[in-house]
């Protein structure tokens, strides 16, 4: 029997995490049956069951992995001296992990920010998969923390702040900004951009820098 290529198992696997994706996103976790997802996938269940047990390790994989390449990318920013601005590394963090999802779609519309409510929801009930949650975002949280340090000893931002502070703060607009997607529908990551420069323009006594 020939040996099945890695590229093939990489491609198949990422198969199976799409159609799961769009499946998850379009009727949530609980209305969504394994046979839905081998029915979005067009695989047989030995095929899909060989890479993945069942919903809960599917919905498992998506969000580490989603969680993953966004630490990865900020803990590379936070090697970097100093650190690229706020702005700007939002934007390409942010435009990046859009960008890797932009061809699953769900009634016309980008499937990836109604898969993250959809995966709040779930963390609700099932404590495994808010275990994961929790995980990453921690994670996600010190790399901030780590390029607020870097911007502190840079002299680009203010050394009395606590770090964590900040990193949660960057999270919590960036998570605003997906669910606004999900509720309001797409809009550019742009606008994001340009709402952090133009708050980072401000100074504390009102006026504008630059």
């Amino acid at each position: 029997m020939a040996r099945v290529s890695q590229e093939h198992l990489d491609a198949r696997r990422r198969q199976i995490l799409d159609g799961a994706s769009i499946c998850f996103a379009r009727n949530g976790f609980h209305a969504t049956s394994m046979q839905d997802v081998l029915k979005e996938v067009d695989l047989s269940a030995g095929a899909v069951y060989r890479y993945f047990s069942g919903k809960e390790e599917l919905i498992g994989a998506i969000v580490s992995e989603v969680l993953g390449s966004v630490r990865a990318a900020f803990e590379e920013a936070a090697r970097q001296t100093p650190p690229p601005p706020p702005d700007e590394l939002v934007t390409s963090v942010l435009g990046r992990t859009l960008a890797a999802r932009e061809s699953l779609v769900v009634d016309g519309r980008p499937a990836f920010p109604r898969l993250v409510v959809q995966v709040w929801t779930e963390t609700l009930r099932n404590e495994e998969l808010a275990a994961i949650l929790r995980e990453g975002y921690l994670s996600v949280r010190a790399a901030w923390g780590q390029i607020v340090e870097g911007y502190q000893k840079a002299g680009m931002m203010r050394a009395d702040v606590a770090p964590d502070d900040v990193a949660r703060t960057m999270i919590a607009s960036v998570l605003g900004f997906i669910a606004q997607q999900s509720l309001f529908g797409p809009a550019p990551v742009e606008v994001l951009r340009d709402g952090l420069r133009a708050l980072m323009s401000m100074r504390d006594d009102g006026s504008v820098t630059g």
